[in-house]
């Protein structure tokens, strides 16, 4: 794959991203600050929900499917991909939270950074394990 395909690829995957952290962010801000639920509670659900826009999204427009995987194997391999970026998306979490309090400004800041790394978790590990060669 030459750099050019790879930084489009990256872009694609950007947007998709993009899409679903507006999903994550917006039912994490909706459980934690309006109906009061902890935090890692909270990021847990909103993550999860994330993670089935993005595996439809990802593997129609991002990824180029490998044909030795059905549909079923694919979206489990994806599910745990994304089970490891859930738990580490609530590390940071947890640990954002616990250094800087589960304010509004301290969540989103924390959200960023645990977004940012669990970002290229997945680009790689979905390049790595989902993508055809």
């Amino acid at each position: 794959m030459s750099l050019r395909s790879l930084v489009e690829q990256f872009l694609k995957f950007g947007v998709v991203g993009a899409i679903a952290f507006v999903i994550d962010y917006g039912i994490l801000m909706l459980l934690s600050q309006v109906v009061c639920w902890d935090p890692v509670l909270s990021s847990a659900i909103s993550f999860t929900v994330s993670v089935v826009f993005n595996y439809v999204a990802s593997m129609r427009y991002v990824f180029t499917r490998r044909e030795d995987l059905s549909r079923e194997r694919e979206f489990v391999i994806f599910v745990v991909l994304s089970i490891i970026g859930l738990a580490i998306n609530s590390a940071c979490i947890w640990a954002g939270t616990q250094a800087f309090g589960d304010g509004a400004l301290a969540v989103t800041a924390t959200k960023v950074v645990a977004t940012i790394i669990v970002a290229l978790w997945n680009f790689w590990s979905r390049k790595r394990w989902l993508e055809a060669k």
